[in-house]
């Protein structure tokens, strides 16, 4: 571990500043006793891995590959990403897909499952476009996809209103109104839209996060097998 410190610090350096896509992950595991984060960065052909007591900001902070990013960084929507406004941000569509297909089949919502549909389709129509080596989707082809996801936006608002207010009104409590799955997934599809289709709009950017989840895999096996990591020196040079 100590002999590929310098290679793992270029490693860092490249990851800061590639015109690639940086995909962009977390796992957690026992260390020491304690819950600890596995954080990865990772392109198709570098990966770099760093243990840390958080999962958030202070993670990325001390790791310093995502707040010195200015292009494109995929993951999973959770909320410390958003945080770094001057990267360019590219959300899972598998995470969309399987939440889509929940409340399709949960609550019964048609807008969910044509829009399960419509992604997929957009997934396609890129796939295509590398196969006959475009550069890009033609622009009435992203219109219409535009204008059908805002369609199926609308329906799923439609279908699912905001909480009414409490009567009698009670004293404002900190923190979001608790909403239903399917309410916080439409206004998260509506509020992250160009996220959501970041890879519509540059077809070098990719559908879903699978492989930084795979660049994860190898240390979920290894806890799966052993239970846990017995010290932070070990879990470091592993």
């Amino acid at each position: 571990a100590e002999a590929v410190t310098p290679v793992d610090e270029q490693a860092k350096e490249h990851l800061i500043r590639t015109e690639g896509v940086v995909r962009l992950d977390e796992t957690g595991g026992r260390v020491d006793g304690k819950l600890r984060w596995m954080h990865v960065a990772s392109t198709e052909t570098i990966t770099h891995l760093e243990m840390h007591d958080k999962r958030g900001r202070l993670a990325h902070e001390a790791i310093g590959i995502l707040p010195k990013r200015t292009g494109w960084v995929m993951h999973d929507g959770y909320r410390s990403y958003d945080q770094y406004p001057d990267a360019q941000h590219a959300l899972c569509n598998a995470h969309h897909l399987r939440e889509l297909l929940f409340i399709h089949e949960r609550y019964k919502q048609p807008w969910a499952e044509h829009m399960l549909k419509l992604l997929l389709e957009i997934k396609q129509a890129v796939e295509s476009a590398h196969q006959i080596q475009l550069s890009a989707l033609p622009g009435d082809q992203i219109n219409d996809f535009e204008r059908r996801y805002n369609e199926l936006i609308g329906q799923g608002l439609k279908a699912n209103p905001p909480p009414p207010a409490p009567d009698p009104p009670t004293p404002k409590k900190r923190g979001r109104v608790k909403q239903s799955p399917a309410k916080n997934l439409v206004d998260h599809l509506h509020q992250h839209q160009r996220s959501v289709l970041a890879f519509m709009y540059d077809i070098k950017v990719p559908f879903d996060n699978n492989l930084a989840e795979r660049d994860l895999r190898m240390v979920k096996l290894k806890q799966k097998v052993s239970g846990c990591f017995r010290t932070n020196k070990y879990a470091e040079a592993y």
